[in-house]
């Protein structure tokens, strides 16, 4: 029988297989053989981990409580020196290793150092004796400085070999620590792989925040940076906000469900270590989950996330029962951090990771910990602010019920269509299944959003805010409007496709509702979006789907008297009759955002109480003077709402060209036309 590969015994070659074929690695040999078993690789994220293996003994100095700063410098060659203001590596005689300091024993042997016990560390990252003599193995230069006992040692490595012997430099005063510089070899990583000053700033910065009894001081040579890095050449972290801090940087502003985060730091029980965390609700956009272990980033979670997500369920299931909210019971912890912002980081003793990259925690009792000490944290934080619990619950509960309409395989048009689309993220949508009296307002930031969606009927009406202008559509290429988030995010609510794939049958709310600014703004998002609308949607008009909200743009005020006013001619009119010979205080205001939502309801959004401009073609054309001699050509829809001869939207077609097209004369043109007419410019 031919072997594996089509040769018989008698035909292959005659090379043997013996002992003097098995190779023994020796010291750093096997690091430099497969980086990739060490530090995940040879790429951009694998070169940067050495950073984290040096920066992380400084850390475990820090937190130990023996080091209270730690300097980062990025060299213009490319180097990178670490110190830290700790006990500085031992230099003494090592008792196995005769002839060998300590210091040349943990630098050049894997499976060294002082972090197997809890002798010289009570929680620390590095575990397993093999970072930083796995950043020798890897590094063509690299030097040491140990300042210990008023003295001043160093000595030099290149891939793993000592290059000289240790050195005593003298005495020093004022002086203790380790400083660790070393440059990635080439030889390992490519010619054209360097450390990147936002990758080795952005991760210096984290670590400030994971302990803020650390101060890191940054310094990085300018020719490193471009013109327009927002890396500074010089800076100290220090946040004694700790995870807090963190949170709100990363949040930069953006607005959340509670007006204060879930957040605090508790120490386990038996002295088992603690637990610091930081988690808000955005109003908008999408969450994300940040991990650590003993200052470790965890990005593929662990234990310690598996103990925070079963505390964050139970506590709020156990609140929506304690205020009789029944729909609480149905909450999963999806539901609760699908679209949070978390940060948590815990220091254990002795945690066990998966891997020597330290991505996962493994550690089977952290999970017990996190649960019991952050269940009752988020309890009493809970119970301690009712009004904001009860929003927060309300948001859970709705998602959650998104999730179950999603799942449902009821077979009705809307239906099919949810299960079909992602719904963006940002919508937040109406418990009705049918489209039947169902609106969708379309409303200006997430500020106008936030007032929209406390003020809505919850049942029939869906809020989706869009971030500021949208593209203009009639200009835009179709490349540049598939990229579009805000246009993607329009449609995908709608359910109904655009363009060529448009199906009415499909549209998911019987109205649509633009819901802008009283002012120029707003007006021009309106006109972009009715662009929009006609050139992709025009069928969606022509059946009278589309409409405009009216805000109030005043609020007049007489004792107990109040009006709201649309325009300046309605303030005025309302001036001369309802407040006439009164005393009055008048408010003008800026935006949808800044109306409480209880106002917003009542002048914008109660269908009782509100004023709409259904969008329809005929009613356009009668502004523009287009209906002359067209009497005839206009009929009626199946629908009832009013059609449009083909000639007649050709005109249309040609107007909304010249208006919103490329070409920007025919524009410059109407402008100039049309100045005569122009009244109270408000720029």
């Amino acid at each position: 029988m031919s072997d594996l590969f089509g040769n018989s015994p008698a035909t292959s070659n005659k090379e043997t297989y013996d002992a003097s074929q098995i190779e023994v690695l020796e010291g750093l040999e096997p690091v430099r053989q497969r980086p990739g078993m060490y530090i995940g690789g040879t790429d951009d994220r694998a070169m940067h981990h050495l950073f984290g293996e040096v920066l992380d003994n400084s850390m475990d100095e820090a937190v130990a409580g023996h080091a209270d700063w730690i300097e980062v410098s990025l060299q213009g060659d490319g180097s990178l020196v670490v110190r830290d203001n700790g006990r500085g590596i031992p230099v003494d005689e090592h008792s196995k290793f005769p002839g060998k300091s300590a210091l040349e024993v943990i630098l050049t042997t894997l499976h060294s150092g002082g972090k197997f016990s809890n002798k010289a560390y009570q929680t620390s990252g590095g575990l397993h004796g093999v970072g930083i003599s796995v950043v020798n193995a890897l590094s063509d230069v690299m030097w040491v400085e140990v300042a210990r006992d008023k003295k001043l040692y160093k000595q030099t490595f290149s891939r793993g070999l000592p290059t000289s012997k240790l050195e005593d430099m003298g005495a020093v005063s004022n002086r203790r620590g380790t400083a660790v510089s070393f440059h990635p070899d080439p030889q390992i990583f490519g010619d054209k792989l360097q450390l990147k000053p936002s990758w080795i700033y952005k991760m210096a910065r984290s670590k400030a925040y994971l302990f803020s009894g650390v101060e890191i001081r940054w310094k990085c040579d300018p020719a490193l940076l471009a013109d327009d890095s927002k890396v500074p050449t010089e800076e100290v972290l220090h946040f004694p906000g700790g995870l807090k801090d963190y949170l709100g940087a990363t949040l930069n502003n953006r607005g959340t469900l509670t007006p204060q985060p879930f957040h605090g730091q508790i120490d386990l029980p038996d002295g088992e270590g603690r637990v610091e965390f930081a988690i808000a609700w955005p109003r908008e956009g999408e969450g994300f989950s940040s991990s650590y272990c003993n200052t470790i980033p965890t990005p593929q979670g662990g234990t310690h996330e598996s103990g925070l997500r079963t505390a964050l369920s139970r506590g709020l299931r156990g609140y929506g029962e304690m205020t009789g909210n029944k729909k609480a019971e149905k909450i999963t912890v999806d539901d609760i951090i699908g679209e949070a912002a978390i940060l948590l980081s815990v220091f254990i003793k002795d945690p066990q990771f998966q891997g020597q990259t330290k991505e996962k925690l493994v550690s089977a009792g952290v999970s017990r910990l996190v649960d019991q000490a952050i269940k009752d944290h988020f309890d009493l934080w809970l119970s301690n602010d009712p009004a904001s619990a009860n929003i927060l619950l309300q948001a859970i509960i709705e998602r959650m019920e998104f999730r179950l309409r999603k799942r449902d395989e009821k077979a009705t048009a809307r239906k099919s269509a949810t299960r079909k689309l992602r719904l963006p993220g940002k919508l937040a949508d109406c418990s009705r299944n049918a489209a039947e009296d169902t609106e969708l307002f379309i409303v200006e930031g997430d500020s106008a959003g936030g007032s929209a969606k406390q003020g809505r009927n919850r049942e029939t009406q869906a809020i989706l805010p869009l971030r500021g202008k949208i593209l203009n559509v009639v200009s835009a290429t179709a490349d540049k409007i598939r990229a579009n988030q805000e246009i993607q995010d329009l449609i995908q609510a709608l359910g109904c496709g655009a363009g060529k794939d448009f199906n009415l049958d499909n549209l998911r709310y019987e109205r649509v509702i633009i819901m802008t600014d009283a002012d120029v703004d707003g007006a021009h998002i309106a006109s972009l979006l009715i662009t929009f609308f006609y050139a992709k949607m025009r069928n969606l008009i022509e059946e009278g789907h589309l409409y405009l909200a009216q805000p109030p743009l005043y609020r007049i005020v007489s004792g107990k008297l109040s009006e709201y006013a649309r325009d300046d001619d309605h303030k005025d009119e309302l001036m001369r009759t309802v407040f006439k010979d009164k005393k009055v205080d008048i408010s003008r205001f800026k935006g949808l955002g800044e109306m409480p939502a209880m106002q917003l309801k009542e002048t914008t959004m109660n269908p009782a109480s509100r004023v709409l401009l259904r969008v329809t073609l005929p009613d356009a054309m009668v502004a523009l003077g287009l209906t002359d001699g067209l009497t005839d050509e206009l009929g009626e829809s199946d629908s009832g709402a009013p059609a449009v001869a083909t000639s007649a939207l050709a005109e249309i077609d040609d107007l909304v060209d010249r208006l919103m097209g490329k070409n920007a004369e025919p524009r410059f043109q109407f402008i100039q036309d049309n100045a005569e007419f122009a009244e109270d410019l408000d720029v």
